[in-house]
């Protein structure tokens, strides 16, 4: 029994050797996320009594974006981190037996028979020596154990009551883009430049086959004259937020799997995402065109456009000049529910990303590398 503590001891001391797992804090971000969303619920209920609405509401509608994108990614920490312990503690399943064979026969032999070695009074001092030296590591060793099985059951815990969390931010970030949607609708009291002629419009569209062919026509859809504009925001090229939160798939030029280059950025984003104007401008069109389905084009300053395609809805009247930060539109997709987010936490960052937003920037009607006017920092 002695020489197979003694031997046991030798392990014992190698695996105390090793370093302890790296601290982390996955359940702090899930948390501070969880209630980031409480706020946005909070600033919802505000926004019903706010002046301006439709900033209210567009601040709420990023406040859930912002919290449910931080909610996915403490998510995501908390189940690599659980995995990696279970992992751990898994793979340790043998050692940690026999750290408690060990200390169960320290614990139940009998003194005397602790005294006893084969190599007489010397042998068993060195040997109890070995084990004063060894039982404080196998009790810390022990301690480690605990914290991290207390650790993985914590974890578990939270991504369970995070279920209704999400559920409660899923439900007010829907709650209110519709309410946005309609606050924008009923607005009045943004200036026109122009009022738009649908018919014009439609023999426009019918009569071009390409954008750069339509953005040349843009001036014939208004109804009457179109006021000046002496806008200049040229001092800001290369600062200017992204229209939306995503991850820049394809740069200015560079050829797609079906081997075409378009002279714009495509941007992946969640579903349901919120565009923004990065800046004032005229709405110039809005609306379906060619095969770019739903299409915003702003005019920032005179012979500038900044063209966004690819949404599912639209906002505001072609012809109004709209101030800096005003949604023009939601990128299409269905949010995912709760339980699916969950199931996925433990997937790499952008694979809910399923939506693309392509943007294009034209100069006098040639088009510009989008990047030398949005700050895009490659990620979102």
């Amino acid at each position: 029994m002695i020489r197979r503590a003694a031997r046991s001891a030798v392990l014992v001391i190698a695996l105390l050797g090793g370093a302890p797992l790296a601290a982390q804090e996955p359940a702090s971000a899930a948390q501070a996320a969880a209630a980031r969303l409480e706020a946005a619920g909070l600033q919802m209920r505000a926004a019903d009594g706010a002046r301006d609405r439709v900033k209210a509401l567009t601040e709420t509608v990023q406040a859930y974006e912002d919290g449910l994108a931080a909610m996915r990614d403490g998510l995501r920490r908390v189940a690599r981190r659980e995995s990696a312990l279970s992992a751990q503690l898994k793979a340790r399943e043998d050692e940690v037996a026999d750290l408690l064979g060990i200390l169960q026969t320290i614990e139940t032999s009998e003194p005397p028979v602790l005294m006893l070695h084969p190599a007489g009074p010397l042998g068993a001092a060195r040997s109890a020596m070995m084990l004063a030296e060894v039982t404080p590591g196998l009790q810390a060793r022990v301690n480690a154990l605990k914290r991290d099985l207390q650790e993985v059951q914590t974890l578990r815990i939270l991504q369970q009551s995070a279920l209704g969390t999400l559920q409660d931010g899923l439900q007010g970030v829907q709650t209110a883009r519709t309410a946005l949607s309609a606050a924008i609708a009923d607005r009045t009291d943004l200036p026109k430049r122009f009022t738009e002629d649908p018919v014009r419009t439609a023999i426009l569209i019918s009569s071009t086959e390409t954008l750069t062919g339509f953005a040349s026509g843009l001036a014939e859809i208004a109804g009457g004259e179109i006021a000046a504009d002496r806008s200049d925001i040229s001092d800001r090229r290369g600062a200017l937020d992204m229209p939306v939160q995503g991850l820049v798939l394809r740069g200015y030029g560079q050829r797609d799997a079906a081997g075409i280059a378009r002279p714009g950025m495509l941007v992946a984003t969640r579903p349901r995402a919120l565009v923004e104007s990065p800046t004032a401008a005229t709405i110039r069109y809005r609306g379906p065109l060619l095969d770019l389905g739903n299409v915003v084009i702003l005019e920032p300053q005179p012979d500038t456009l900044f063209v966004f395609s690819g949404l599912a809805e639209v906002f505001g009247e072609t012809g109004q000049v709209i101030p800096e930060g005003t949604p023009v539109g939601l990128m299409g997709g269905q949010t995912p529910q709760a339980d699916a987010i969950l199931s996925l936490s433990g997937e790499g960052a952008g694979t809910d990303r399923s939506e693309t937003l392509y943007i294009e920037v034209r100069m006098d009607n040639s088009p510009v590398d989008p990047e030398t006017w949005f700050e895009t920092g490659k990620n979102g």
